[in-house]
Formats: structure tokens, C-alpha cells, sequence
């Protein structure tokens, strides 16, 4: 045996163990560059199960659903997002300066990786990865790395890789292979999910910009069309995506306006991308202002602009305009539009169209008749809260305007605009169209028409007197009474309607009989159930403002039509019309419309009639014809009334409280609902809004001027026309005694 310095020699032959070690540390070196290699391979070459690039390029994402108005401005905007997709042009350069600072100054050299930002992120990784063992003594865990991604890294996450972000946060693994199965052994299924989803982005995002490339011929124009797309896409907090519409939800700015002067507005919005949670502005928030004030910082310090332009914008405070959560001047007509898209849309097109921004919708409203409305409740419902101080925030009202001459819903106000210190939405309930109350006296004037299409008229005599009406059974009897507590005795129909005689309307409605009165409300519009008893005549059935106002309109105009407020429907760009309203059936050909066309003004004209105020030529230099309606025990009131013929409009009022209770003694339609129609007819027609005000034919105003001449007169004259008693042929004497039981059936 011999002995060497620095090796032992058994033998006379070297020992195996260096080999073994040799042969050990390849196969170590073998088990971590293969898994890299083969990662490597995934992200940089294998281009299987890509997603649909054509999707990307059109990028059809949900945007902004907008109502306009009859005049093309936009009323309402409704989206699941709100987004409004921009062109790399129409972002200013002053935003993609500040943009570009805060995510990625390389973006535009880069290949959709930024690699000189990963040994930053790494450090940084590894550093809270240490930090957080030091502090928790607990098994050591690799804090995955935060930030460092590229505008295209994050496009590709929220586009592509958006169910696989969502899947990454659950104990579930996303995806079933091999390496996953292995990641997950080693660190969890949480990072495993996470590292797969890393891998998955960093692949599509090398993917996306070559194809880009190719697709747009250079990588500055594939880099523009990436970038605005980043722009439309991302999400900047209070349900608004992309730069357009945040700009207008924070600052009431629209892209267009920005120059280098809002240097300040372009970073806090650039900031916000970080996390809208912390970063959105707020003023009383300094988070966001030190966000702003770092992004004008690298901004300057990128050369983007000027160190004098960065310290003005540091100067100035965070200020953001105040706002609703929706953008909505009509909550009530919006719904309405909702509704009525869901029912006309079958298979075509829905709601689910219009807050993807699908398609637009044209509706009747005007914008301007709307805000006359809504400010007139306002003012009404103050008027009677100064009478009942109580009731303050508690009173309700509706009101709907309608065009003649089609039943275009004009404006459409479903109750006040704050309640319960809350503002108005439009998916609040709307008193226009869903609410059920009795309409009072306001639907006398139904059966007056009625009568008159069985061959009465506005001279025919009718009984005012105390009548009973027998309940059936052992109920008793119902005696009806006037709302002063006097009767007429035998009373000229129109006196009768002018001064709305309870009793009066009772006794036509029994000698027609009730069947009558219901077919004459069915072919005016009125959809409800009617109840089949003589309180009806009264207005004790329930209907809907809607109806009833359309009623109105078309005793006012003569012509058939169904209420509705959306005038078309189309693509969202326009282009392919989907749905257009429908003209007008055509004119009414009901016997007596003349006559209750001069009934209704007679309300206006007669001196006893309950709308007597409005005949006031100087104060109120407006042609009408309506009704009041008072419900039993105050509990509502009314009016609805209208302009003339085709080229007016009708306006419908009602206020009452949502729990049914009284308004108080002596708040008649006269008092609390009248006022409001006067508002709005005189702000309408003194504004131009729907051309000038029509006038009453001849025939109608001289029948009126005539029976005021005679009745002033007091004598008989041979010109006049003798009074004729009702008799529609039932054969019913006239009934002038006083406790008159009344036989009344359909």
C-alpha cells in the first residue's frame, strides 16, 4: 500500500464516490432545467388551445346603454359596465403620458414583456417573502411577485384569463396536469393556481403582441391598437371601465377637453388603475393624492413633461364633481322603458341588450317637458307639506303627459324625486303605471260619455237628488250625497258634470246601466277591472294614471292609440332599426265625443264648475278641458285635463299618500292637484315646448256662451231648446222624489 498526499488510493484505484457525485449533481441540474426548459417551451413556442383573436379585435364588450330622448339627447345611460370604447387618438397625449408612468414606461419597445422590471420585482418578492417569516416565525413561504405587469400583461389577464383569475383565488386547482398536480405538493393548490395563471399570461401576452404585429403590419400600430384597448378596458371603480367614462363620472370631463394643463386630472386617473378601492378620488382622501403627485413625479422624470407642470399639478387638490349613482333624468319614464322594451323585444332584443349597450332606444319623453314636471310635483307636494307640516317627505304624487294626436308619453313623473332620503331610480315603483287607485270623480266624465252615446245630450235633464242604493241581503242601503251636501233637483247635464253631482252621476249610470259605461271605458283605453256596482260611476273601481289619462286624450282628440314611450329601437350604432311605434289605430267613432268635449270645457267655463279657477284669461291664458277627482275620504286627489284635439296634450295628476290615508279635509283635486296642472301647462306652452296652444272649435265655446246667456235669461224663449228628460229607452220615469231607491245592474 502506498500513501499520497491529497487523495487515498485503495488498492491502486481511485474510490467511485467523486463519479457518483459528479453523475448525482447532473441528474440535480437535469431535475430543475428540464421542468425550466419545458416551461420555456410552453411560454415562448407552444401555441396550442389559444383563445379566439377575432373577438379581441372586435372587442364587443359591454358598453354603456343610453335612452335618448325625442330630441336625440341622451335621457338616461344604463349598463351592467360603463364603458365607452376610444380609439388610441381620441386618448389625449397628456393621459397616456400619465398612464404610461404610472403602468409601464417601456410599453412601446417592449415585446409585451418588461424585463428589465423583473429583477425589481423578484428582490421585491423575495424581500416580503422574508420579511413576513421574520415576523410570523413561520414555515417559509414565497411571496409571489406583485406588480411589474405590462399594459398588455394586464389587458390579457382581464380579457382572456378572466375565469382563471376568478378560479385562482378557491382551493380548487384550476387546471389538472402534471406540473399543477406537483406545483400544488410544493406550495399549495392557492399558489399553484396562481403560477399556472402567471404562466398562462405571460404565454398569451407574447402571443397577442406577435400576432398584433402581423395583423397590423409594424409594432407601432399593433402598439396602439393594444394600448386603446387597454384604455376602454380597465376597470377604474364605481362600476365604471376605461378612461372615457370615469373621466366624465369623477370630473364631468370629457376625453376631448383634456390638455397639458390637466396634467393633474390625467395622473389621479392614471393612479386609480393601481387599486380602484384605495386610489379613486375622494377628497377628503390623501391616498389618492400622493398616488397623483408619485405619477407626476415619474412623469417628469420620464420627460413627458416639464418639473414647472408637475409642481402646478401637485399644487392643486383633489376635487371631483358631485354625482349621482345613476345618471338619470326621468327614473320613472326610464322603467317604463324597460318595461315596455321587455315586452316588444320578444326574441329581437330585451333589457339584457340595452345594459350591454347592444342597442339604443329612442323614447317619446322630452327632456325638457320632464324637467317642468318634475319640478312642478315638487313645488305642489311643498304647497301642501306648508298646509300639513306633519306629512313633510311622507306625500306622494304621479304625473304623466301625453301627446294627443299619438299617446307619446311626453313625461312621465312616478313620485317624488327624493323619498325616504334616497333620489329616485328607475327601478323605484312607478304610481304612473303600476299603482291601483280610485280615480273619484275624475272618471264621472266616462259616463257622461256614455249617456250621450245612447242618444242624451248636454241639455237633457237629469234627476239630483238623495238616491239609495239597496246592498242586497240585510246590508242595508248605500245613500248617496254631493260633496256639499245640497241637491239640485232635476239638473242640466252639463250643470251636473260641470258642478260633478255624485248623485247625478249615479242616477245616469243607472238608467244606461253599468254595462254601457264599461264598454265605453274599455274602447277609450281603460284596462283595469271594473267593478260591477253603481259605486263605480263614482270612480270607486281602481285604475292606473296611465289609463286614465289616456282616456282623456282620447275624448280631447278623437283618435284611438295606446299610450307608450318608446318611439324606436335600433343597433347600437344606429344603423338597423329594430322596432318603430305604430301609428295611431285612427279615429274614435263614438256618437256624443263633441258633446263631451264641451261638457269638459263647460268645468272650465261654468262659474260652479270645480276647475273654475283655470278660466281666468289674463292668469291663465290657456284653452282647457278636465276634471277633478276627489276619492272617499280625501284620500286622493286628481285632475286631468287637456288642450284640444290633435295638436294638444294631456296632462294627468294625482296625489295621495302610499298608505291610502287622508289628505285632510278640504284637499280636493281643486286644491292639491289642480295647481300642479296649471304649472305645467303654462311653463309647456309659454316655453314653445309643444307648439302653440290649440283652441276650442266654435261650436263648442258658442254652445257654452249660449247656455250662459240663457241661464242668465232665467225665462223661457221660444229660441231655446226645451229641457228633454233622460230617457235612453229604458222606459224609466224621470225620479225626482227625495229617498229614491235606484235599481242599478250591468
Amino acid at each position: 500500500m502506498g500513501i499520497e498526499l491529497g487523495a487515498l488510493v485503495v488498492g491502486g484505484r481511485r474510490p467511485a464516490w467523486p463519479r457518483r457525485g459528479v453523475r448525482l449533481a447532473a441528474c440535480l441540474l437535469a431535475l430543475i432545467l428540464l421542468p425550466v426548459l419545458g416551461l420555456a417551451h410552453e411560454v415562448y413556442f407552444d401555441r396550442s388551445g389559444l383563445p379566439d383573436l377575432e373577438s379581441f379585435l372586435r372587442f364587443e364588450l359591454p358598453t354603456t346603454g343610453e335612452v335618448r330622448d325625442a330630441r336625440g339627447e341622451v335621457l338616461t345611460e344604463l349598463a351592467r359596465e360603463y364603458r365607452r370604447v376610444v380609439s388610441y387618438d381620441e386618448v389625449p397625449p397628456i393621459l397616456r403620458q400619465a398612464i404610461l408612468a404610472a403602468e409601464d414606461k417601456n410599453f412601446l419597445s417592449h415585446s409585451g414583456l418588461d424585463y428589465s422590471a423583473w429583477p425589481r420585482v423578484v428582490g421585491k418578492s423575495l424581500g416580503s417573502s422574508l420579511t413576513r417569516w421574520w415576523r410570523d416565525r413561520a414555515s417559509f413561504r414565497l411571496m409571489l411577485p406583485q406588480g411589474g405587469s405590462t399594459l398588455t400583461q394586464q389587458l390579457v389577464r382581464g380579457f382572456f384569463l378572466a375565469d382563471l383569475t376568478r378560479c385562482e383565488r378557491s382551493d380548487v386547482l384550476c387546471s389538472d396536469s402534471p406540473t399543477s398536480r406537483l406545483l400544488a405538493a410544493l406550495v399549495g393548490r392557492s399558489d399553484a393556481n396562481r403560477l399556472f395563471r402567471k404562466k398562462e399570461e405571460v404565454r398569451l401576452t407574447l402571443w397577442l403582441e406577435e400576432e398584433m404585429r402581423q395583423r397590423y403590419g409594424n409594432r407601432e400600430a399593433a402598439k396602439r391598437e393594444i394600448f386603446a384597448r387597454y384604455a376602454s378596458f380597465v376597470y377604474l371603480g364605481h362600476g365604471r371601465y376605461g378612461f372615457a367614462t370615469a373621466s366624465e363620472y369623477y370630473f364631468a370631463k370629457p376625453l376631448t377637453a383634456y390638455t397639458s394643463e390637466d396634467a393633474g386630472k390625467a395622473a389621479l386617473l392614471a393612479g386609480i388603475v393601481k387599486s380602484p378601492r384605495d386610489y379613486a378620488p375622494v377628497a377628503s382622501d390623501p391616498r389618492p393624492l400622493r398616488r397623483r403627485n408619485q405619477i407626476l413625479a415619474l412623469m417628469a422624470r420620464n420627460g413627458y413633461i416639464p418639473e414647472s407642470l408637475a409642481e402646478r399639478g401637485r399644487a392643486e387638490p383633489v376635487a371631483v364633481v358631485a354625482r349621482s349613482p345613476i345618471k338619470t333624468h326621468a327614473p320613472a319614464a326610464t322603467g317604463h322603458v324597460l318595461a315596455e322594451l321587455k315586452r316588444l323585444g320578444g326574441s329581437r332584443f330585451g333589457v339584457e341588450d340595452l345594459f350591454q349597450g347592444r342597442i339604443s332606444v329612442s323614447s317619446t319623453v322630452d327632456a325638457r317637458v320632464q324637467a317642468i314636471v318634475s319640478e312642478a310635483l315638487e313645488n305642489g307636494l311643498a304647497r301642501y307639506e306648508d298646509r300639513h307640516p306633519k306629512a313633510h317627505g311622507l306625500i306622494q304624487g304621479s304625473i304623466v303627459v301625453l301627446r294627443n294626436a299619438d299617446a307619446a308619453i311626453l313625461a312621465e313623473a312616478g313620485g317624488r324625486e327624493v323619498h325616504g332620503g334616497r333620489r329616485a331610480l328607475y327601478s323605484d315603483y312607478n304610481r304612473v303605471t303600476d299603482s291601483l287607485r280610485q280615480p273619484g270623480s275624475a272618471w264621472k266624465p266616462l259616463v257622461y260619455l256614455a249617456a250621450f252615446r245612447r242618444g242624451l245630450d248636454l241639455e237633457t235633464i237629469v234627476a239630483d237628488d238623495r238616491f239609495g242604493l239597496p246592498l242586497g241581503g240585510n246590508r242595508g242601503v248605500k245613500w248617496i250625497r254631493n260633496y256639499d251636501g245640497r241637491f239640485r233637483g232635476p239638473t242640466p247635464m252639463r250643470q251636473a258634470l260641470a258642478e260633478s253631482s255624485n248623485a247625478a252621476a249615479i242616477w245616469v249610470a243607472c238608467r244606461i246601466g253599468l254595462g254601457e259605461v264599461a264598454r265605453t271605458a274599455r274602447e277609450l283605453g281603460i284596462r283595469s277591472p271594473l267593478q260591477p256596482n253603481a259605486a263605480t260611476a263614482l270612480g270607486a273601481s281602481e285604475v292606473r294614471l296611465l289609463e286614465l289619462a289616456g282616456a282623456y286624450r282620447a275624448m280631447a282628440s278623437g283618435i284611438s292609440a295606446e299610450p307608450h314611450v318608446i318611439a324606436r329601437v335600433s343597433d347600437a350604432s344606429g344603423g338597423a332599426l329594430l322596432y318603430e311605434a305604430p301609428l295611431p289605430a285612427g279615429e274614435i267613432r263614438t256618437r256624443g265625443l263633441s258633446l263631451i268635449q264641451e261638457g269638459l270645457r263647460g268645468v272650465i267655463r261654468l262659474p260652479e264648475g270645480t276647475a273654475h279657477g283655470l278660466d281666468n284669461r289674463r292668469d291663465f291664458p290657456i284653452a282647457v278641458m278636465g276634471k277633478t277627482g276627489t276619492t272617499n275620504g280625501f284620500r286622493d286627489a286628481l285632475f286631468v285635463g287637456s288642450t284640444y284635439g290633435p295638436l294638444g296634450i294631456t296632462v294627468a295628476v294625482r296625489i295621495g299618500f302610499d298608505d291610502n290615508r287622508s289628505l285632510g279635509a278640504r284637499e280636493t283635486g281643486a286644491r292639491a292637484a289642480l295647481p300642479i296642472f296649471r304649472e305645467i301647462m303654462i311653463r309647456v306652452y309659454q316655453d314653445g315646448l309643444v307648439g302653440p296652444a290649440p283652441g276650442f272649435p266654435g261650436r263648442i265655446e258658442n254652445g257654452i256662451d249660449a247656455y250662459l246667456a240663457t241661464r242668465a235669461l232665467d225665462v223661457p224663449s221660444e229660441e231655446s231648446p226645451s229641457p228633454k228628460v233622460a230617457d235612453p229607452g229604458a222606459g224609466a220615469p224621470l225620479e225626482t222624489a227625495s229617498d229614491t231607491l235606484l235599481n242599478c245592474s250591468a
